[in-house]
Parts: C-alpha cells; structure tokens; sequence
C-alpha cells in the first residue's frame, strides 16, 4: 500500500491522493483497501467490503436513511497519473470522473463517522467498482441484484460530475442492430447480386429525418436521441456484400419504459430486422419529494435534467429517489487533460453538509 488517505484532510488534498493511485476498471483493489482502511478509522461507521465495494453505514435508529455512492474506477490513463495542481485547477485521471466526488463522499463519511456532523437521517456510503466497462461487472448493480437492502435509502446521491448542479434523475439507453440482407455476388456481374449496404439507405433515411423528442418531465427538460453509432458489412473488395448491420442508440426520456422505448425503435424501423441487444431503464428526477427537494435547495434551489445514463437508475429500479450531484465538468472527462475546480470540490462538500445538517428536521 502506497499511502494512507487522510479523511481529515481538505477535500482538495484527499482527492489528489485519490487520483495518485491508478484504478482503472478491474484494477480497484489497492484503492478499495485504502477506503476501506480510511472509513474504518471512524468510529460510528460499520464497515463492510464485498469484493472491491467498501461499505459504510451508521446504525441510529433514525427515521430515515441517505445514501452517497461513487464509484471508485477510472477508464485507462492517459499519461495523466499522477496528479498535478495550478491554482485552482487540480488535474488528472478520474479528477472529474470521479475521484473528487469520492473525495466529497469520504469527507461527509469522516464528519459523520467521527461525530463532527450529526444529522437526524443514517448514512450509508457505498464505493464500488467497475463503472466505466460493461454493466455486467458494475459493483453497484451486483449490490442491486444480490445484496439490495445494502442500498436501501430514502434518497440516494451520485457523486457524478454534474459542475455542482443538481440533475435529476437520467435517460435510459437502448442499443438495438438494425439489419438488412442482399444476395453475394462478383463486383464485376453485380446486376447476379443485391448489395445489403445499398439495402440500408432507407435506414440511414429515417434517422437522418429523425426528429428527436423533447418532453417536460417533473419540471426538467429531457431531450431524446436516435443516432447510428456503427456500420459493418462488406466481403472483399470485389464482392457485392449480403449483409449489413447498423447499430443505433436510443437515448429515450424517463417518461417512457425500456418496452415503450423498444416498441418506438420498432415502429421507426418498420419492416427492418430489428435485434435489441443492450438497455438500461432511465430515472425519473422525483424532485418533488422533501428529501430530494433539500438536496436542490442545499446548491441554491436549481436542477436540470441528466442528459445521459447514470447508476441514479439502478436506485429508482430499487424505489429509491436518487439525484445526481458532483464537482467537475462533465464535458472534461476521460480526457487526457481533466481537471475540477478544487473549490467546486469545496462547494459540494459545504452543500452535502448543508443537506445532511438540515435533513430529518
């Protein structure tokens, strides 16, 4: 083990540290044992590991429960490890994405986990691994599915960069192949043939004329998507090809169910071979709870939609009421050059506090 992480610490500091030790996806462990060690050092937590997820949670009896998650991995480094500080810019791999969101997360633990903060509502905080790959090896959706009342809330917060603004609730995601069939022949006697790339100019059609939705949902303004991501097909050189795929993605609003959202894919590709072959249901925001709503008023009383999918929706699969809330800008992450604010990584810590103080009452 390299360091020990000082949960005392600024948050600036403690996410430094974070960002010092590499944890790309599947890699977590050394990071998982220093959570684990920090969150041990505060007396009013228990403290659980399971895998490379590190649980933390106080046992009050209170009324109410608020969990805080963030995820501990990062996607590959990009000569960006370790970090590196320049006024109020601290850069480096997962600085955005989402290791001064973690830093957040431990930070509130400590203040709780030691009695410096003592908010009428239990805490749970959950660290997992695996976010950034497939969701199949998603460490919080392995909770989700195995050990669900380790996650049991009244609210959940994603530490999700969100540049300190609350979002609320997420889209879902639909990945579907669109697939059309010719007939092989030489290139040179095409007229034998049917080319299945030609066959797909209809495809490209309707999504070219696509207009994509816009909907008001509990007072935020979701925008949908519908765009082809990838194209295959093709033999040799000289062969007319019999077959080809499109892939599509479909960004869909949270007023429409996984089904609604396949059965308009099917609809907009009326008479192609449709394969669904990936979907995550989207969140509503449920910013109309007092819960939630305290959370908006902690940063100053204004949301937005999420324009992208986030574990939000695993807590709203579970009936939790999740909101996403994190320092950074989104639009810098997993970029070689990444970089938060740290006083953005401050203002989140305050707001959390904020809440937590205010919560229960």
């Amino acid at each position: 083990m390299r360091c020990v992480l000082d949960l005392t610490a600024d948050v600036g500091a403690l996410t430094a540290a974070l960002v010092d030790v590499p944890s790309v996806s599947g890699a977590e462990r050394e990071i998982a044992d220093l959570v684990e060690a920090a969150l041990r050092g505060c007396p009013a937590l228990t403290v659980q590991r399971d895998g490379n997820v590190v649980l933390g949670r106080t046992d009050r009896g209170a009324a109410q429960r608020v969990v805080l998650a963030g995820h501990l991995d990062t996607v590959p480094i990009a000569g960006n490890v370790p970090s590196r500080r320049e006024g109020d810019l601290l850069s480096g791999c997962g600085s955005v994405d989402m290791k001064s969101g973690v830093a957040v997360l431990l930070r509130v633990a400590c203040l709780v986990g030691t009695g410096a903060l003592r908010p009428e509502v239990d805490l749970t905080v959950v660290c997992y691994d695996c976010e950034e790959v497939e969701a199949s090896r998603n460490g919080l959706g392995r909770l989700a599915r195995e050990r669900p009342d380790a996650l049991s809330g009244d609210l959940a917060v994603l530490l999700e960069p969100t540049g300190a603004v609350v979002e609320g609730g997420c889209q879902g995601t639909l990945r579907v192949l669109v697939r059309t069939a010719g007939v092989r022949a030489h290139s040179a006697r095409s007229w034998l043939g049917a080319n299945a790339i030609h066959a797909a100019a209809p495809v490209l059609t309707r999504l070219a004329d696509y207009r994509a939705r816009e909907v008001s949902v509990e007072g935020l303004r979701f925008r949908e998507g519908l765009n082809a991501v990838a194209v295959s097909g093709g033999v040799a050189g000289n062969v007319v090809p019999d077959s080809c795929v499109i892939t599509v993605n479909f960004r869909f609003a949270p007023d429409r169910s996984e089904a609604d959202a396949v059965a308009h894919v099917r609809e907009v590709f009326d008479g192609f071979d449709v394969e669904v072959v990936d979907s995550a249901p989207a969140a509503r925001p449920g910013l109309d709870r007092p819960l939630p709503r305290a959370v908006v008023d902690a940063v100053g009383g204004a949301a937005r939609a999420k324009l992208g999918w986030t574990d939000v929706a695993r807590f709203g699969a579970l009936g939790i009421p999740a909101v996403n809330l994190g320092p950074g800008d989104p639009n810098l992450a997993h970029k070689p050059e990444e970089s938060v604010s740290v006083q953005q990584i401050r203002d989140v810590e305050l707001a959390l506090v904020r809440f937590l103080g205010a919560a229960g009452r």
